[in-house]
């Protein structure tokens, strides 16, 4: 159970920010709405999502290994879940996405994906245990800005697990919302794991947005501040793009 209550005062920003996350998932997002307790830090949060969300010197799976490792490590219910979700979406096999927790026993995974999910490990403990050996092998598959874009992408789940799992976020149901789709039909996933989703509270199904980044800009009465809509708050990754229906 959360720590803090997930239910924030209802400012301008927090109703905007809510609106757009619902369209956009299908559900309102937890760790946004303990973010919203402090709007400024919910802001931060979204800003930094979006920016990075805009990283690509990395293979989207890539960054996906490295992501769910960390998560996976540290233990963060929520991040588990809505990771298996978007992994899920971007088409990884099932068989992968379970075995993340035993990849060193595993052998769905390439010697690249192993190599970046080694990495993921010891930058996780605490120190750091990260040697010059690791980090030559993975110099022999990337190139200096992909090293510093997998470390900085492993850092960013670190923020959101820790946050997450101090304030008590358990899962949200993702993961039991794609198992009911099946596995994915294509490229970007069947249509209710890329935004179609039914939500705990009964609501209806609503609609992905109309691209990754998001069209809508709405302007903060209060703060003046500019809210790009879909990118309020979203994970690494943004929604593969999608028709209109």
């Amino acid at each position: 159970m959360a720590r803090i209550a997930l239910d924030p005062p209802w400012t301008l920003s927090y109703r905007i920010g809510r609106w757009c996350i619902r369209r956009q998932f299908g559900a309102w997002l937890a760790p946004f709405r303990a973010h919203s307790h402090n709007i400024p830090v919910a802001q931060a949060f979204g800003k930094l999502e979006q920016s990075a969300a805009r990283w690509k010197k990395l293979d989207l799976r890539i960054r996906d290994r490295a992501d769910m490792t960390a998560a996976v490590k540290i233990g963060c219910p929520w991040c588990m879940d809505f990771g298996d979700w978007m992994l899920h979406g971007h088409g990884i096999p099932r068989e992968k996405i379970e075995a993340v927790p035993y990849w060193r026993d595993s052998e769905v995974f390439s010697p690249l994906e192993r190599l970046v999910m080694e990495y993921a490990e010891p930058m996780t403990a605490t120190p750091p245990t990260v040697d010059d050996e690791l980090v030559q092998r993975l110099r022999a598959h990337r190139d200096a800005a992909q090293l510093v874009e997998l470390t900085a992408i492993i850092c960013l789940e670190h923020v959101r697990s820790r946050f997450n799992s101090a304030v008590g976020l358990t899962d949200q149901g993702f993961k039991d919302r794609c198992a009911m789709v099946g596995p994915a039909r294509d490229a970007h996933g069947p249509a209710r794991c890329r935004g179609h989703l039914l939500p705990r509270d009964g609501a209806p199904p609503l609609k992905p947005p109309l691209d990754q980044h998001g069209s809508s800009r709405w302007r903060d009465a209060a703060g003046g501040a500019t809210i790009d809509a879909a990118l309020l708050w979203q994970w690494h990754a943004p929604v593969p793009p999608t028709t209109a229906d």
